[in-house]
């Protein structure tokens, strides 16, 4: 039985492969069907729509679940009211410099040539459009008027929310609501979180579908769609430390979850024109519900599976794993600007549309992880952030 106090190397490891699959997806997004992105090519490669919807049924959910577990151990040693300023710094400040100068300079790019409007200054885009201090421009495409948003941000700002709240809820509420316990998590709990989940996640999508983006409280960007998942998560991420799920859940059942979620992947990969009338992105309809359990499903089998399997088989750590480790917040931040970089530079090259996603996959992980590790970690003052 491992020690709590260990190192769980597994989790770092586990968080290296997902920003790699988060860098992977947006790289494909300026090459995939639907959606909205700062970079669209002429072409488009379909199979990247079921890459997409199989990633956004489970890797920000297991982000919320990962990131959750630190949270009860990090209040407990520093106290809430510290805790909650050091994410304030950490977190919010980021979260203001990428909102007040990454994204607008995303957006002015998207606007300037995907736009069919007269090219304008950025100063001039920056307060009339990016904040809609101006008119709203004739025939305006979207995706929403302002231009304003957080773009792949919300992420921290959700964490810096939940934060928050938790903060909050542990400073009013007494010890005996977070003593720890070896119970483990039982089948008929598992299932029952499926469903209830699931009947949730069907409820929101009636009037917030998948894609759907909002101004919850007026600046908090959400998708409803995928918030169920994603509060359920971060709070099973708080309860697996106080109950020592992590280290308590048997290799057997991992495994046995681990292949559940596979199959689902298999199907959802290549069911192809048989399952995608079952598989509607929101509405009072059987398509919407089907989508739900099968999203929800598969979120809770990959997550319980994906943190066995590395737990049992990827639990060791050398000093490339422990350098990208450290890195992993930041890659989240600084990789869409590298991603999207790459995606106007490969643009006018005679290649084609998969060999541009696949240099985009390669060269953004690679250069986000050396931006984060030889520019971002030098400069004392963002050392200490995120």
């Amino acid at each position: 039985m491992k020690k709590e106090s260990d190192r769980l190397y597994f989790i770092d490891n586990l968080k290296i492969a997902l920003i790699m699959l988060v860098v992977a997806h947006h790289a494909g997004q300026a090459y995939g069907p639907g959606g909205w992105w700062f970079f669209l090519d002429d072409e488009s490669i379909n199979w990247l729509g079921r890459f997409f919807s199989v990633n956004a049924a489970f890797f920000m959910s297991l982000f919320f679940f990962l990131s959750a577990y630190f949270l009860p151990q990090s209040i407990s040693r520093k106290g809430p009211k510290r805790f909650l300023k050091e994410r304030l710094i950490r977190i919010g400040i980021p979260l203001l410099l990428g909102f007040l100068v990454m994204i607008p300079i995303l957006m002015y790019l998207y606007y300037i040539n995907f736009r069919d409007y007269e090219p304008i200054p950025f100063f001039s885009y920056y307060v009339n459009i990016f904040f809609g201090l101006g008119n709203e421009p004739a025939n305006w495409t979207g995706p929403s008027w302002p231009d304003m948003q957080f773009g792949h941000l919300w992420f921290l700002e959700h964490l810096l929310v939940y934060a928050i709240v938790f903060s909050v809820w542990t400073f009013f509420t007494s010890k005996k609501f977070t003593q720890k316990s070896d119970r483990n998590i039982k089948v008929y709990q598992i299932l029952s979180l499926w469903l209830v989940v699931s009947l949730v996640t069907f409820i929101t999508r009636i009037w917030f579908p998948i894609d759907h983006w909002t101004a919850f409280l007026g600046f908090i960007q959400t998708e409803f769609a995928h918030v169920p998942q994603y509060v359920s998560f971060f709070c099973l991420g708080i309860m697996a430390y106080h109950r020592k799920w992590f280290l308590t859940m048997s290799a057997r059942a991992g495994y046995i979850w681990l292949v559940i979620g596979i199959l689902i992947v298999t199907i959802l990969y290549f069911g192809g024109n048989t399952i995608d009338p079952f598989l509607l992105k929101g509405g009072q309809n059987f398509g919407s519900l089907a989508r739900s359990l099968i999203e929800t499903l598969l979120c809770i089998s990959l997550v319980i599976g994906l943190l066995i399997l590395f737990r049992e088989k990827v639990n060791g750590a050398n000093r490339w794993s422990k350098m990208l480790a450290n890195n992993v917040f930041v890659v989240y931040f600084i990789h869409v600007p590298v991603v999207v970089f790459l995606q106007y530079t490969l643009n006018d090259l005679p290649i084609s549309v998969w060999t541009k996603f696949l240099i985009t996959v390669f060269l953004g992980i690679i250069l986000s992880f050396l931006l984060s590790h030889f520019v971002w970690r030098k400069i004392p003052y963002l050392k200490k952030m995120m």
